[in-house]
């Protein structure tokens, strides 16, 4: 008699176990994988245990936060956006959130130099989640040219704000080098910020790289200081319209807003790109014309 009460106290506290497991430490059979979830600051954590559970992250609310507690994090959680790419039990859940492990790897993203707004716009769309492509046109529609090209690390949820920021505090630092420069030959040349900028985005579309972008400054300053229009490609409006446009076309590179500030001097006034991308210059029309008919015709 007294061996079957134990068999059937044994059963019964498996049964409980086994029922608290399920109900209270299982992980949920529809884990969402490879999800993110966000938790921000000033969070409470009631609130995240219910958020944790209407995604399907844990089953009880009550394991959650009384792990929570035993790590040490009675009083809230640590804000972050959590990668959860596997499915995890509601102990290794709350152990992430208590101590900040979000798992969220930086990734990279490239801008060249010479794209514009909307090309920047449309490469961070498809990096980012909760990057908006409009409010980044609205509030980056007068910054074309300071939008520094180069290479960036975010997070995949950062946003619009974070991708300024960060362009915003790269091209500052950049043109905190290149301002002695702009200012020394300013004594001379009495060329702006603006103006060397507008210009390095002409210079940016129009070199073909590191060989060209000097010379091509040079003429296309010269064209301007002699009342002549640039009739740059890149700029359509400079065929119709003498000087420089009205602001930058895309946003330049370190090396062609140097060629802006330092064009080399020569006794040219015309290039052209064959098809293979060399470069031909030409000292008068006549010879341009005959540079076009040899290499582009």
């Amino acid at each position: 008699m007294m061996q079957k009460r134990k068999i059937f106290y044994a059963l019964r506290i498996l049964t409980f176990l086994f029922l608290f497991y399920s109900f209270f430490l299982s992980t949920p059979a529809d884990f969402p994988a490879e999800t993110i979830f966000q938790i921000k600051q000033g969070d409470s954590l009631r609130g995240v245990s219910l958020r944790l559970k209407n995604a399907h992250i844990i089953r009880s609310r009550l394991a959650f936060e009384a792990f929570v507690i035993l790590f040490g994090r009675e009083k809230g959680v640590v804000s972050a956006d959590y990668y959860f790419e596997n499915k995890l039990s509601v102990w290794n859940v709350a152990k992430r959130i208590s101590k900040g492990e979000h798992h969220m790897a930086p990734i990279a993203v490239t801008i060249p130099e010479g794209f514009d707004t909307l090309e920047i716009a449309d490469t961070f769309t498809s990096k980012l989640i909760n990057f908006n492509k409009s409010k980044f046109l609205l509030k980056a529609s007068d910054l074309e040219g300071s939008l520094f090209p180069d290479t960036y690390f975010f997070f995949r949820t950062d946003t619009e704000e974070s991708v300024l920021a960060s362009m915003k505090e790269n091209f500052n630092k950049k043109m905190k080098i290149l301002r002695p420069l702009i200012e020394a030959q300013a004594l001379t040349t009495k060329r702006t910020e603006k103006e060397i900028l507008v210009m390095a985005s002409i210079i940016e579309k129009e070199a073909k790289g590191d060989a060209d972008r000097e010379f091509i400054s040079g003429i296309l300053w010269k064209r301007r200081d002699i009342g002549m229009p640039l009739q740059a490609d890149a700029a359509p409006e400079t065929y119709k319209v003498k000087g420089l446009p009205k602001s930058p076309i895309c946003n330049p590179g370190l090396a062609a807003i140097k060629a802006a500030i330092h064009p080399q001097k020569s006794s040219y006034l015309y290039y052209l790109h064959d098809k293979k991308g060399g470069i031909h210059y030409a000292k008068s029309f006549t010879e341009h014309l005959q540079n076009i008919q040899k290499y582009l015709r």
